[in-house]
């Protein structure tokens, strides 16, 4: 199957629609996931041969029309604009009057179209009605009833694909239109009186005030425990017995290849620590290069992003937005943003890739620097409550309070500099469905092998880099020049310049090294809040340069640093003013 004879097919509609269980349905598992050039926007590409037919079918990101309002529906403008030969109108049957506005605009540009009316056995329970031959004689395209999840009727629009139509001409202006379409919907669709379901109770009680509220915080948490505990028992249960049990034989052996020491051992395997190879803080290729990506990032990647897939089939993503819009829009963010603020105190990593439900770059930008400044990750949470907990609680206290009132302050002076505006939350808000396990786990699958195809060698290479960095005294010599500006900011000894450096490479492991250096309290709150609010972790560092690019990521490199100093110096003198 090549590009240049395959006939290009795209599945349009609104967000949670059904067109991503439809695009599995069609084209199976053999999907790749791309980014639209020039965007971060992702779509879904994949083949499907029918007859004598090859189709390039590409998932259009959803929209809700084609006067674009955010980044994505910029890119399905372009995707349409482009032309096809094709397109597959997914519209749902429980909401029809407001997807045939985009079914107007499509039919607008004179492609040739065919509408799976999907989602009729919602619309049955919902007790609404919809004549498809009717509908499709007042549109004049082909029209197919589907139930994308179960199958139902998807063998007769694919065979319905050669009928694809332009369909009649369109009313120009937008009153016209929306009276055409009410007329339309009018005649093709009856509405009859049924009881609520518990879904229908459920969906009410989300959007309350109240009620929504103590439903979001609900969600929030157990999200978090079952991302915590599942990746936990992955690397406990599973991934780190595995590493033990039969790749560190093959590190022992390579280690006494080398002879325990030297230039490429440490390269290679790492230095070892106490005599051993520690997978942790040996920082080789075969040891830390690779036991971070697979054993300490892949399963908190894993279980946040079938969390995540199960929140967004199932419909409470919206519901979950709406509830925090109103206090993240003040920093430049929509209510979207919770999502992936919450979930880097798991783990920075999928906090920062699932940045990417947000709509703009610069919303990315602003939720990614605040997620790598201000919300420590779970290992590096247990390292402080551990280091500063037995010296008294108020400590850990004064520790995550600087944190809090960082994330606030940064998101404000963020929001008031950056150039741009944050885009009002507009979001349809769809009715709750059983997910198919189908769809999810296709959808989890391409999420999962992409980070692993694109995270194992960036951090391959980066181990490699502060290696060779560490071999030629550049580590040193940094921390040698930088040491006055520890001693006389933050009034640390020179000796802490050299962990809050390492802190690049682990932050847990880092406040390890500090609460060893014989610190007073005041030296190690401000020691550890520098720390916090600094470099990130290599596996962060990583993805922030593969979602931001090289120059966003270099500023927001530059906003942690100055954070860090202003609010490690800040501590300092309110310290100093207290005794």
């Amino acid at each position: 199957m090549s590009e240049t004879t395959a006939k290009k097919l795209l599945l349009v509609g609104n967000p949670n629609v059904g067109k991503s269980a439809l695009f599995t349905r069609i084209t199976g598992v053999h999907a790749v996931s791309s980014n639209y050039p020039g965007t971060t926007v992702g779509f879904l590409e994949g083949w499907l041969r029918r007859g004598d037919d090859v189709w390039r079918v590409i998932d259009v990101p959803g929209a809700y029309t084609l006067t674009p309002t955010n980044e994505a529906e910029e890119v399905a403008e372009r995707m349409v604009a482009e032309g096809c030969h094709a397109v597959v109108l997914v519209l749902d049957a429980t909401a029809l009057e407001r997807n045939l506005f985009l079914a107007f605009q499509i039919m607008e540009r004179r492609l040739p179209v065919v509408i799976a009316l999907n989602m009729v056995d919602e619309a049955r329970h919902k007790g609404i009605d919809i004549d498809p031959a009717l509908l499709e004689k007042l549109l004049g395209v082909p029209v197919v009833s589907t139930v994308a999840v179960s199958g139902e009727g998807i063998s007769r629009l694919l065979d319905r694909l050669r009928e694809a139509s332009p369909g009649r001409e369109v009313p120009s202006t937008k009153e016209e239109r929306w009276a055409a379409i009410g007329a339309v919907t009018e005649q093709v669709q009856k509405v009859r009186h049924r009881h609520h379901t518990f879904l229908d109770k459920l969906e009410d009680a989300s959007v309350n005030s109240f009620w929504g509220l103590v439903i979001g915080v609900a969600v929030i948490t157990s999200s978090f425990i079952a991302i915590r505990y599942a990746g936990e028992g992955l690397i406990d249960g599973i991934l780190a017995p595995l590493f033990e049990r039969y790749w560190l034989p093959v590190v022992n052996y390579v280690s006494g290849f080398f002879g325990g020491t030297g230039f490429l051992h440490d390269i290679i395997v790492g230095r070892l620590v106490d005599g051993h190879v520690d997978f942790e803080q040996s920082f080789g290729m075969l040891t830390t290069g690779l036991y971070v990506p697979v054993v300490m990032v892949l399963p908190y990647v894993l279980s946040f992003y079938a969390v995540l897939s199960f929140l967004e089939d199932f419909g409470y993503l919206p519901r979950l937005a709406v509830i925090f819009d109103a206090l993240l829009h003040r920093m430049g963010l929509h209510g979207f943003a919770i999502v992936p603020s919450l979930l880097g105190f798991g783990c920075n990593v999928p906090g920062i890739l699932a940045t990417r439900v947000l709509d703009s770059r610069r919303e990315r930008f602003i939720a990614a620097t605040l997620i790598s400044v201000a919300i420590p990750c779970a290992g590096l949470q247990a390292m402080i409550i551990g280091a500063l907990g037995g010296i008294g609680m108020k400590w850990v206290a004064m520790v995550y309070g600087t944190l809090l009132v960082s994330w606030l302050l940064l998101g404000r002076i963020l929001h008031s500099l950056l150039p741009g505006f944050s885009p009002e939350l507009i979001v349809e808000i769809p009715p709750y469905r059983i997910p198919s396990p189908k769809a999810m786990g296709l959808k989890l699958w391409i999420r999962i092998s992409g980070f692993f195809l694109e995270a194992v060698p960036l951090v391959l290479g980066g181990i490699l880099l502060i290696s060779l960095m560490d071999a030629a005294g550049i580590t040193d010599l940094l921390s040698r020049l930088l040491a006055p500006v520890f001693s006389g900011l933050l009034g640390l000894p020179t000796k802490a310049a050299g962990p809050i450096l390492l802190g690049i490479l682990r932050k847990d492991v880092a406040v390890g090294m500090l609460a060893t250096l014989g610190l007073s309290p005041a030296q190690l709150v401000v020691a550890t809040i520098t720390l916090s609010m600094t470099f990130p972790c290599i596996a962060t560092f990583i993805v922030l340069w593969r979602e931001l690019g090289g120059k966003r990521m270099a500023a927001s490199m530059g906003i942690m640093i100055a954070s860090a100093l202003i609010a490690g110096i800040s501590v300092r003198l309110l310290l100093s003013l207290s005794v």
